[in-house]
């Protein structure tokens, strides 16, 4: 991207959860990125990675054990005053990956967009309110009549449009997509990339894309950072990642990928990840920009033999 502007900003993020006694499981570590204003950035990993952790800490569900998460210029991680916590609310939204469970089945769907207009008094009167309601509604494909429903007397992909309408009401910045398209059919997908796709044009939004399918992000994403046991191990610019990937385990991700030739696919042969492969028990690895904009996790021996491998 041009003019790159970096709109947030990961260092050295830890996320910890206290198991109880004195047990602590580090979900999190060493996490380090930019997110550039306008961008779709992906987040990629098998389940139980801790891509959607990484998420929940941005938007301060989950608090940081140790680093900092700046938006804007301004820390959002620890403690913050009110007004700063007030921003995060109000430019940074996320969609969440079960529809169902995201959405209070008790309130009506005008309840449920509304709440954030309510919350931060953004209508001067109750019919710009509804206009507004109105409006987010449609923009998702939805109908104003649909205001008085609840969740339940909708379809996966249509609870899904209504946790979007709720989020984009809110004319964020930012916005954190976790898995929002895992729960549904496959044909009801496409169709909210191209909504998300649609906002971000539109609105000029930036999105944190989080998914385990690197065919989905392939489509939507700008770069993609891969994650695995809680560790970005490598991160570049889509097209570098797909041509020129360098870690096995995104090697490994990436020959998962389906391939729609069913000759090519019957003989394709999938990698194998297998993590005593590395020695670090003297070589210690760490954070390399191995190439601009192409970073990996790897020790000086690794590193040595990837920049053999680099186009």
């Amino acid at each position: 991207m041009d003019n790159k502007e970096a709109i947030l900003n990961v260092r050295d993020l830890e996320v910890t959860f206290d198991l109880g006694g004195k047990k602590k499981f580090t979900a999190v570590k060493n996490v380090n990125f930019d997110v550039y204003r306008g961008e779709t950035f992906s987040l990629v990993g098998e389940s139980g990675s801790g891509k959607t952790t990484i998420g929940r800490a941005i938007i301060r569900i989950n608090p940081c054990s140790d680093g900092e998460i700046i938006f804007e210029n301004n820390k959002i991680s620890g403690k913050i005053d009110k007004e700063t916590e007030k921003m995060v609310k109000r430019n940074i939204q996320m969609v969440f990956q079960d529809p169902a469970a995201s959405l209070n089945e008790r309130a009506t769907i005008e309840y449920i967009i509304g709440e954030g207009l309510d919350n931060f008094h953004l209508y001067k009167d109750n019919a710009e309110r509804e206009d507004k309601i109105n409006k987010a509604l449609e923009a998702v494909g939805l109908l104003p009549e649909h205001k008085s429903r609840y969740p339940h007397e909708f379809s996966g992909g249509q609870r899904q449009r209504v946790g979007i309408a709720r989020a984009m009401i809110m004319e964020p910045k930012l916005l954190v997509a976790d898995e929002p398209i895992s729960a549904l059919d496959v044909s009801i997908r496409a169709q909210v990339l191209n909504l998300i796709k649609k906002f971000q044009k539109e609105r000029g939004l930036t999105v944190i894309f989080i998914a385990h399918d690197l065919s989905v992000v392939r489509f939507i994403s700008d770069r993609i950072a891969v994650i695995h046991k809680g560790r970005i191990v490598e991160l570049a610019e889509t097209e570098e990642l797909f041509r020129n990937s360098l870690h096995p385990y995104t090697k490994s991700l990436l020959s998962a990928v389906p391939v729609p030739d069913p000759k090519i696919e019957k003989n394709k042969k999938l990698i194998t990840y297998n993590e005593e492969m590395h020695d670090y028990s003297v070589d210690k690895p760490s954070f390399h920009e191995i190439k601009p904009g192409h970073f990996i996790w790897a020790n000086e021996k690794e590193l040595a033999q990837y920049k053999k491998e680099i186009v």
